[in-house]
């Protein structure tokens, strides 16, 4: 069997750099090219003029000179600028192209350049440590609208990952969650010690004060209901004297009652409630029947329908309220907690020098080690990619991007050649 054909090498990769302006920058670098050309070209025109002329005017050798001088000068720098990007005249000349046959020395010099001075330890944290990252977070984060902006966007990074979880996976997953932890938690002793705390430092005294002042305003506020009361419950052959007796003395010794109750701090109604009370925190924190008989009303709520339904809609509301969030929905422009409390976190931390500059040393320290680790393979991977880029729109990109700047060159070439010349032809008229 035939062994199958090698598969053929990777195409050259073209860097993809195009910009808007590309058209207008072209356009500047061709305009400048034909300066540079045209200078070149008036030299060449003075220079056969003065050649012509010189037998008959002899001061004309100064100006041949001179144009002579600009011609070599100015096409040597168009040889010099041209071999950068292509070979000039099309001929294969050593050591033209440079950008083209040597991209990839050029691509590890950039590499090792970009290592050395931008991805150094020193320099990324000389940089981060100008700009204060941490306060202009903070500053940033203040900002309501900021804040806004990033809460509506973790809202929309939740809502989207809740709308693609199965509903009623999930639902389960919620409903199976609550039931563990309310079985987990232990009603009975959790409310004794609720309540415990709650009516510490004889706190059940103002509770009894305030039952006995509401049972006196009940009483005080329904006298007729009370009247209308003991008429029908007595019976029809009591004269209604009577009933108004049993009346004013059923009102009186309530009244009494709560009077001697709210004045007298040991009244024994009062010592009674406090026993009572006491007894019941006793009961739910440590009776085992207590504690039990909540456990299985516990349990009997858990196994109910009813616990399935809100869990459901738990989970239902959970997602509708992240969901409307995320998406505005419902919103009269006013802040929500979430967006005043990320704009206030952002403005405490604007007030904290110090908090601000351990962040800082945080956030520098973690940024230029994770650099200095991984500077070499950022390097690696310039020259990889450089050396990747295909040769002749490397070659384009290189002089679109510098090409116009290296026209001065030629011109520069062109003028200083001219002068340079002059001044060696002036040098040799005086010594003879």
């Amino acid at each position: 069997m035939t062994s199958p054909a090698p598969a053929p090498p990777p195409a050259p990769v073209t860097p993809q750099w195009s910009r808007p302006d590309d058209a207008e920058r072209q356009a500047r670098l061709d305009a400048m090219k034909r300066r540079a050309t045209g200078l070149l070209a008036i030299a060449l025109l003075v220079f056969v003029a003065a050649s012509v002329f010189e037998p008959q005017f002899p001061w004309l050798g100064y100006v041949r000179a001179t144009a002579e001088a600009s011609l070599v000068g100015g096409l040597a720098d168009w040889f010099a600028v041209t071999a950068l990007f292509r070979h000039p005249l099309g001929l294969p000349i050593p050591h033209t192209a440079i950008v083209a046959t040597r991209k990839e020395r050029i691509g590890q010099i950039l590499g090792t350049f970009v290592q050395n001075h931008f991805l150094s330890h020193e320099v990324i944290s000389a940089n981060l440590r100008r700009v204060h990252p941490a306060e202009r977070g903070a500053q940033w984060l203040a900002d309501r609208d900021h804040a806004r902006q990033i809460a509506r966007q973790f809202a929309s990074g939740l809502a989207k990952t809740l709308e693609a979880l199965p509903h009623d996976e999930v639902q389960e997953l919620v409903s199976e969650i609550v039931r563990n932890r309310v079985r987990a938690f232990r009603v009975a002793p959790a409310l004794g010690k609720t309540l415990a705390l709650a009516l510490g430092d004889n706190r059940q005294e103002e509770l009894l004060n305030a039952a006995v002042r509401l049972a006196a305003d009940a009483v005080r506020n329904n006298r007729e209901v009370i009247r209308e009361r003991v008429r029908a419950e007595t019976p029809w052959w009591v004269p209604p004297v009577l009933d108004d007796k049993i009346y004013q003395k059923i009102i009186e010794a309530v009244e009494r009652l709560l009077h001697d109750m709210v004045m007298d701090p040991s009244h024994p109604l009062r010592t009674a409630f406090d026993d009572a009370i006491r007894d019941f925190i006793e009961r739910l924190q440590h009776s085992p029947e207590v504690i039990a008989r909540a456990e299985a009303m516990k349990e009997e709520w858990l196994m109910d329908a009813s616990t399935v339904e809100l869990s459901r809609r738990l989970w239902d509301g959970i997602r509708q309220t992240v969901t409307n969030y995320a998406t505005g929905a419902g919103a009269d422009g006013a802040a929500s907690p979430l967006d005043n409390g990320l704009s206030e976190f952002g403005t405490a931390l604007s007030s904290n020098p110090t908090l601000l500059a351990e962040i800082d040393d945080l956030l520098i320290d973690l940024t230029a080690g994770v650099v200095e680790k991984y500077r070499h393979e950022i390097g690696d991977l310039i020259a990889q990619t450089v050396a990747g880029w295909d040769p002749e729109a490397t070659s384009q990109r290189f002089e679109l991007a510098v090409g116009r700047d290296l026209q001065f060159v030629r011109i520069n070439g062109t003028l200083v050649g001219g002068l340079v010349g002059l001044l060696i032809y002036s040098i040799t008229r005086l010594v003879r």
